[in-house]
């Protein structure tokens, strides 16, 4: 049945495509796979002093330099030689590079100039360079000025794509000048890295959007239907005689905190203070690396974690919102095996304090005996320092390394009776290291050689990964092979437990082979993670223990038809079995489009899958995996988009999606949907409003309801029919439940930019997540399902989060800035008769629930060794 339906999805699909494409002109009727001839522009070097930086292009020197015009479109209509002509022209002295850009309009209203925080775009025009310093076609830095001087940077590369984390330290100036708009950069030299050759050759690109219109142009042609973006950059002639500089940047930092902890221990006062210091190093230890160290790193104004509630066998994944551990990480990204949410994470020990409790004992009626009781358990392991290196030589040899140190902590027990203190250990002194080797090869391929490592303090167990990748391409870029293998190791003492860990050694490999550019691609992957591989000390991972494979079509029209300016349409199909023992795990069919209307350039979308009857292992929680699993019955689902146009002061998204499960037994019913709602107000080209409800409900869901206890009395009786206990406490058969889940989340968030230098951003969010049990099972090996209506223990749930985060922010000189950060936080779950479905009740609930409140003040101050250096003359 589901290869008759991919059958038909694939006639479909392809008559549609043919129908719908128009017939090229004769004049373009070439290999469009192929990139476009390389176009050159000459730098010329300055003999008199470098030009001010003030937006006005007024000195004689630019006039003598050769100009890049004629820009190719991209979006839109692809191929076309811009109307507006934008005029560049770049010099260079022993410091820098210097922009100066020119671009045409028609009218002071027909550029769009919103002012927006820094490395935020918002309804605005914009220019941009595209630097690839060692011409390797797979590497290069951004930089771009929007027409009301908001500067943006960026980092390119084959593993992170366009990595808009990575900050510089630059100049850049944007006037308006009568009906044009002119803007005008200078890059230092020591912001980015270049050879030590007396002549170069760098790969270049100019890019310019015009935000009325919606078009974006680029000088050296972007053709859509070729893979990879680098590769498809002009050349930058001319530089000769280039000393990369001293690179030696110094930001210390001081910072204040003011806490107001309402839950605090009794006696102590709910008030603290904080003052706090710290530096980040950048030094260039030569042409090509950079050594980046934080020392006494203090994250407290990073933008809170959006929390949820997870009933999924699997930990959350949460965004990275650290500085330091985004910002020029590429080479640490590649194979994904490194995850910086482990530095500095929960200590490993968190949750085994309460088994180190002495003299504590629990009753029949579920509550603790006196005894030590906990009075302290820090959530997160304080980092003393981390250190990055890393560099790409002329060769194209990258090398990255990463390290990293963290204290031990301790969490503080008591003794109810005496009141004597003592602290118990949960996370030792730890190193964090990662080691990369990445070279790029000719025709957009690399090879690479990872390795992490984390090593802990005493007999606690040790962990080690090692993979290698590779990209191979053909020289037409049109095929690729891409491919790694990963080997895992962890060896040592199981923490807080006089029990070694089995030696785990594991091994993971994965192949992808496929057309990668032209209008029709497709590829077929296979992949392996044996069930002892667990790069998770420093990864991420969510299941092991998997063989999968899957096959994928695309087919894309880049150019206007009809009433779309684009179309991108995909289709696949995918199996997979647990590596051992092996048996069937799931397999489906999915595939969609997404697409932009011509006129109204309302973006939109849709994707369906089917699958029939899913075994998931994981879910009963128990090791090892393939005696227990939860039958998922055959099911469909579908989900799809509406962006309407940013131009507008209002605009709206909106996604819709839902899945509906074949009859399973006495099992009907079974269905989820969800739908979010984001309508946006600019009031002016200074203040802005975004908004976005999201609502998700899951209706008779079966999953893992939770362990059986000897302490409740409730569990008690059941639990004994369920084959009595582990000695842990455990039941040997799990339990699972039919429930009902409805979550809530409105995020608010308010923008108000001052200049371009200056910005106030407010985010409020609440969460909401009610869970309510119908009835319960007993799972059995084989996946059956035993009802157990005597059981009466309500395991009904409510979470519910909320934050907020206000952030002042002055970037009052280059690289140096003022933030004053509000964040107001708050978490509380209820259970049993406490939960609540209600969400307005649910909202009181937190908004009267004490909250955490932390205001701080944090002064960074950028110092250049070149620029405090005396100079000679």
């Amino acid at each position: 049945m589901y290869r008759f339906l991919l059958i038909c999805w694939l006639m479909c699909l392809a008559g549609l495509t043919y129908a719908q494409t128009p017939a090229a002109p004769a004049a373009t009727q070439t290999n469009l796979a192929k990139p476009a001839p390389k176009r050159e522009l000459q730098a010329v070097r300055l003999s008199t002093a470098a030009p001010k930086m003030d937006g006005v292009l007024d000195e004689a020197v630019w006039q003598t330099a050769p100009v890049a015009t004629d820009f190719y479109e991209l979006e839109p209509k692809p191929g076309p030689i811009e109307k507006h002509k934008t005029e560049v022209r770049v010099l260079y002295d022993d410091a820098a590079l210097y922009i100066g850009a020119v671009m045409h309009d028609v009218s002071p209203d027909s550029i769009l100039h919103q002012l927006s925080a820094r490395d935020d775009f918002g309804n605005t025009d914009w220019f941009g360079v595209f630097i690839d310093t060692y011409n390797d076609h797979l590497n290069g830095y951004e930089f771009l000025v929007s027409s009301g001087g908001v500067q943006v940077d960026a980092r390119q590369s084959p593993t992170n794509g366009e990595d808009g984390s990575w900050n510089a330290v630059w100049e850049s100036r944007a006037v308006m000048s009568g009906t044009d708009w002119v803007a005008e950069l200078r890059i230092p030299f020591s912001a980015i890295r270049f050879s030590a050759a007396a002549e170069q050759v760098w790969g270049i690109n100019f890019a310019r959007q015009r935000r009325i219109t919606r078009q974006k142009f680029f000088w050296n042609e972007i053709r859509p239907q070729v893979d990879g973006f680098v590769n498809q950059w002009g050349l930058l002639t001319g530089l000769r005689n280039l000393k990369p500089p001293l690179r030696l940047s110094l930001t210390p930092y001081v910072s204040t905190y003011v806490n107001h902890y309402p839950y605090n221990e009794q006696g102590k006062q709910n008030n603290t203070t904080s003052f706090n210091g710290g530096a980040d190093v950048k030094w260039g230890i030569n042409e090509s690396f950079t050594l980046d160290a934080t020392l006494v790193p203090d994250f407290g104004q990073v933008q809170s974690d959006n929390q949820v509630l997870n009933l999924s066998p699997f930990e959350v994944q949460y965004n990275e919102n650290r500085g330091f551990f985004t910002e020029g990480t590429e080479l640490f990204n590649k194979g994904g095996l490194f995850y910086s949410r482990r530095v500095g994470a929960q200590p490993i020990g968190f949750y085994g304090v309460d088994q180190q409790l002495r003299a504590s004992s629990i009753g029949v009626d579920g509550k603790r005996r006196p005894g030590e009781f906990v009075v302290q358990n820090p959530g997160i392991t304080r980092l003393l320092n981390a250190t990055k290196v890393s560099g790409r030589t002329a060769s194209g040899l990258g090398v990255g390394i990463f390290n990293a140190l963290s204290n031990d902590v301790y969490a503080t027990v008591q003794d109810s009776l005496t009141g004597t203190r003592r602290e118990v250990l949960t996370q030792p002194f730890t190193n964090y290291n990662i080691v990369v080797l990445d070279q790029s090869l000719k025709n957009n391929s690399y090879v690479s050689l990872v390795n992490t490592n984390v090593t802990r303090a005493g007999s606690t167990y040790d962990a080690n990964v090692t993979g290698g990748l590779f990209r191979f391409a053909n020289k037409a870029n049109s095929y690729a092979l891409d491919g790694r293998v990963v080997y895992s190791r962890r060896r040592g003492q199981a923490f807080g437990l006089n029990e070694e860990i089995d030696d785990q050694d594991g091994f993971k490999y994965y192949l992808n082979f496929g057309k990668i550019s032209g209008k029709f691609t497709w590829n077929i992957d296979h992949g392996i993670e044996s069930h002892s591989y667990n790069p998770n000390d420093l990864g991420l991972l969510f299941a092991n223990n998997n063989i999968s494979q899957s096959a994928n079509v695309g087919y894309n029209i880049y150019q206007p038809f009809w009433k779309l300016n684009r179309l991108n349409t995909f289709a696949g199909i995918s199996y997979s079995l647990l590596e051992q023992p092996r048996l069937y795990q799931d397999a489906g069919f999915y595939g969609g489009f997404n697409t932009t209307v011509t006129k109204s350039f309302l973006a939109l979308g849709f994707n369906l899958d089917a699958s029939p009857t899913t075994h998931d292992y994981f879910d009963p929680r128990r090791e090892p995996l393939g005696r227990y699993y939860v039958r998922k019955p055959a099911n469909f689902g579908f989900n799809g988009y509406f962006s309407s146009d940013y131009r507008k002061k209002f605009a709206w998204d909106l996604s819709y999606g839902g899945r509906t499960f074949a009859a399973d037994g006495d099992r009907t019913g079974r269905y989820s949907y969800a739908i979010t709602l984001g309508p946006r107000y600019r009031v002016n080209d200074k203040l802005s409003f975004v908004y976005s409800l999201g609502f998700n409900q899951v209706i008779k869901q079966i999953g893992f309801a939770g362990e059986l206890s000897r302490g409740n009395p409730l569990d008690a009786p059941t639990a004994l029919g369920f084959g009595g206990f582990l000695p842990d406490g455990r039941t040997v058969d799990p339990l699972l439940g039919r429930r009902d889940v409805a979550t809530i989340t409105n995020t608010a968030t308010a923008t108000y930019t001052f200049t371009n230098r200056m910005s106030f951003n407010i985010r409020l969010r609440h969460y909401v997540s009610n869970v309510h049990y119908r009835d319960y099972a007993q799972l059995s090996p084989g996946g059956v399902e035993t009802p157990v209506p005597a059981y009466q223990r309500n395991r009904d749930n409510t979470f519910n989060a909320f934050n907020i985060d206000a952030v002042y922010s002055w970037w009052f000189a280059p690289g140096s800035q003022v933030s004053i950060v509000w964040k107001n936080a708050s978490a509380t779950r209820f259970e049993a008769n406490q939960a609540t479905p209600l969400y307005f009740d649910n909202l009181s609930n937190t908004i009267n629930t004490p909250h955490n409140n932390n205001v701080s003040i944090k002064v960074l101050y950028y110092l250049d060794y070149l620029a405090l250096r005396p100079r000679r003359g």
